[in-house]
């Protein structure tokens, strides 16, 4: 095994290691967003044991994607001698044929590795049947066999895949969803590329481009995190200048609908309920909005949070995926600027706008770190949002994005705010943190012990309210940990 240049993915690692060192015949499905890395993890881990590796092209025809297959089995069999196939079910027959009369080294598995696996389905090409066939009759049956389909269209890999009602129903024996790095990470990744940045400006960074291994692959050693954010996200030649338009075009056949969720949740700004999402982004409430919603949580661009009574219509959805946050509130307004554009903008009232938000979305990504963090790591919790509407015009109203409700009858009160420097928590946000305590218990009448918990970039500015008000604060550095 070769994971030397791998940063972090231990827990997927070892799965894949265990599939391979399995006496059995493994068929792993491995999916996450385009970018993160996942062709980077199999080449690097099974570099050795590759027998064929196939890339599906990108809204190619069948014709072609055959000729690419072919391709491929010329490159791993190069004494083998055969024409393009005609269809797929002759060509998982030739790459039969050709395991049959080739043997692996003693104890050795070989590893079948089928990359953009949803782009190989043309519509009527037959594909997936036909490697339903090739697996169900042959694959598994071989124990010195791993095949690793890996896909970016997540959406598609949990229906056609994971969760097949067909030929391929319940024979992925491993399933892997390949996250975006932690914060720790990206640290380790940056290091690794001597990248010298404190917890700060990998926080900057992370909130503006996300722990995408790609996109973190562009930063340059000895300049800012301003200025690589200038150079990758403003720059006519950037990297990011113009991926938010591949980005949604290459996971969702028709992403118009997809955008539009994004757009309206970025140009909110905060966690919205179904009817506000859908009403933002001009959308019917149906079965086809319900879709698309799935499409973007199971592809990592939104998160559901569950309300904590289980109301289903209360559930909040909210962006989180940091580039295409930054993308539509920066980038795409802002291409032709000049230079230093984001030194600049940094110093702009909008700025703080999208930090806010942009750093409730970095911790809400992190709740193991803050677990952690709370010293109750071990302690079984449940997280979810809460949102009150005030009645009458004497009600108070709430929302609060994290609650940590946990088995020691106590629940933790989750803001999150970003600053330059130790926030301070001043009189009227004072009240604002009393108000939100006060209704969250008058509304659940809730027996639990509610703790206050500050979680921020430079801590607190000690002061009478911090000393009352705050039952724990968290600082950025711990969410660096793990």
């Amino acid at each position: 095994m070769n994971a030397s240049k791998i940063v972090g993915r231990e827990s997927e690692q070892r799965l894949l290691m265990d599939a391979y060192k399995s006496s059995d015949p493994e068929l792993v499905a491995l999916y996450g967003r385009r970018r993160v890395g996942k062709t980077f993890l199999v080449r690097e881990l099974f570099r050795d044991f590759l027998a064929l590796e196939l890339t599906g092209l990108h809204k190619e025809s069948m014709k072609r994607q055959l000729a690419n297959f072919a391709n491929s089995l010329r490159r791993y069999f190069p004494s083998a001698h055969f024409s393009i196939p005609s269809s797929w079910l002759e060509a998982f027959e030739n790459l039969r044929v050709l395991i049959e009369e080739s043997t692996a080294a003693r104890g050795q598995k070989r590893v079948l590795f089928f990359d953009e696996f949803p782009w190989l389905e043309t519509r009527r090409s037959g594909f997936l049947a036909a490697f339903e066939l090739f697996w169900n009759t042959f694959a598994s049956q071989r124990n010195d066999l791993l095949v690793v389909i890996c896909g970016s269209a997540a959406s598609w890999m949990i229906r056609k895949v994971i969760g097949s009602k067909g030929g391929l129903h319940n024979r992925t024996t491993v399933r892997i969803r390949l996250e975006p790095f932690s914060l720790g990470d990206t640290r380790k990744y940056l290091e690794r590329r001597n990248v010298r940045l404190d917890d700060f400006q990998i926080a900057q960074l992370y909130m503006a481009i996300g722990g995408i291994p790609h996109y973190l692959n562009q930063i340059q050693p000895g300049y800012s995190a301003s200025q690589n954010i200038d150079r990758l996200c403003f720059d006519k030649d950037g990297l990011l200048v113009d991926e938010f338009e591949q980005l949604y075009a290459a996971l969702f056949e028709n992403a118009t609908h997809h955008e539009a969720t994004v757009r309206a949740l970025a140009k909110s700004g905060k966690s919205m309920t179904r009817s506000e999402l859908l009403k933002a982004a001009s959308l019917k409430s149906g079965g086809a909005s319900t879709f698309v919603l799935q499409e973007l949580i199971q592809s990592g661009f939104v998160v559901e949070t569950p309300p904590r009574d289980n109301k289903v219509k209360e559930a909040l959805f909210r962006l989180v995926d940091e580039y295409s946050l930054f993308f539509l509130n920066w980038i795409e307004t802002n291409r032709t600027s000049g230079t230093d554009i984001w030194l600049r903008k940094s110093a702009s009232r909008n700025y703080a706008t999208w930090c806010g938000y942009a750093f409730e979305t970095l911790c809400l990504k992190h709740f193991s770190q803050i677990k952690a963090a709370l010293g109750i790591a071990n302690v079984q919790t449940q997280e979810s949002s809460w949102l009150y509407r005030a009645i009458t015009p004497d009600d108070e109203g709430a929302q609060i994005d994290m609650l940590i409700d946990r088995a020691d009858h106590c629940t933790n009160i989750c803001e999150m705010k970003f600053s330059m420097h130790p926030f301070k928590i001043d009189k009227p946000y004072a009240a604002e943190l009393e108000r939100k305590v006060r209704v969250f218990r008058r509304q659940t009448k809730t027996s639990n012990t509610l703790f206050l918990t500050l979680i921020t970039t430079q801590g607190i500015e000690p002061n009478d309210h911090a000393q009352r008000l705050v039952s724990s604060q968290i600082q950025l550095s711990q969410l660096m940990n793990g």
